[in-house]
């Protein structure tokens, strides 16, 4: 299944085998959110011409968020990005969990609900509901699809305060292990240096492939986005073997994101 940028499908064979738990981890700003609006307006572009009949382009589409509202996501793609890759927006299914959330929370319920007052009362709930609500949204979702989970920096902080950590562990593997049956393709959004170190470990560890977004400072103190991709299973091989494992990043309003391969020699 490719992501639909230009530049770095090709390095992987293609694309990303389907079924893939996919960790976008990143430093703030370093380009993990602007990828998946990449990938998801190009591929969304691709679906209306496709060009290569050996592409297994996603059946659906879905964006899923958790603190963010839908109105929210699609301003800021058409503000970010050139009309050119925005006009299959309408193509993306959003599956918005924000209510949800924050009823397991202190926020005063006019902040994020127009129900009536007696409604938003009722629908106060417990913390561990949203992963099994989240569990039965997936379910609905058809098979060949490509799915967005943003951010799971919002889940995983709140299961890490509720002392309920295993549970959003298992839930992880549980993802990890039914996206194969699925054949889904699953991005998670994470910012590094939100949990603690062994816990974004076991988070790593539970995804198929981790790519690190951070920023680096170059030659001229001048700081460039670098994308590392620290792990993927089933492509380590080919990108070891051609030494690509590290890119430099460029983002534009006309291409979305970009990479070109930076080759070390020490």
């Amino acid at each position: 299944m490719p992501t639909g940028i230009a530049s770095l499908d090709p390095v992987m064979e293609g694309g990303v085998p389907p079924g893939s738990l996919i960790l976008l981890l990143g430093d703030i700003g370093a380009g993990n959110s602007e990828f998946v609006y990449s990938s998801i307006l190009l591929l969304s572009r691709m679906k209306h011409n496709p060009v290569q009949e050996h592409l297994l382009l996603p059946e659906e589409i879905t964006y899923v968020t958790f603190t963010k509202g839908e109105d929210d996501i699609l301003g800021e793609m058409r503000r970010s990005f050139h009309p050119d890759m925005t006009r299959a927006l309408e193509d993306v299914k959003f599956k918005d969990l924000s209510q949800i959330y924050f009823d397991s929370s202190i926020i005063p319920l006019e902040w994020y609900s127009d129900k009536d007052i007696i409604s938003r009362l009722q629908s106060r709930g417990e913390h561990d509901q949203i992963l099994a609500y989240l569990a039965s949204q997936l379910n609905t979702i058809p098979k060949n699809s490509l799915v967005v989970l943003d951010s799971i920096t919002d889940l995983a902080t709140q299961y890490n305060k509720t002392g309920k950590w295993n549970d959003f562990s298992a839930f992880l593997r549980g993802l990890q292990r039914v996206a194969k049956e699925w054949n889904t393709t699953v991005y998670l959004l994470l910012t590094k240096g939100i949990l603690d170190p062994p816990r974004e470990l076991e988070v790593a560890d539970a995804a198929d492939a981790v790519l690190f977004f951070r920023w680096e400072e170059t030659t001229g103190a001048r700081r460039q986005r670098v994308m590392y991709i620290e792990k993927f299973r089933g492509l380590m091989p080919h990108l070891e073997e051609k030494d690509l494992v590290k890119f430099a990043v460029r983002i534009s309003s006309t291409e979305g994101f970009d990479v070109s391969n930076i080759r070390v020699v020490i």
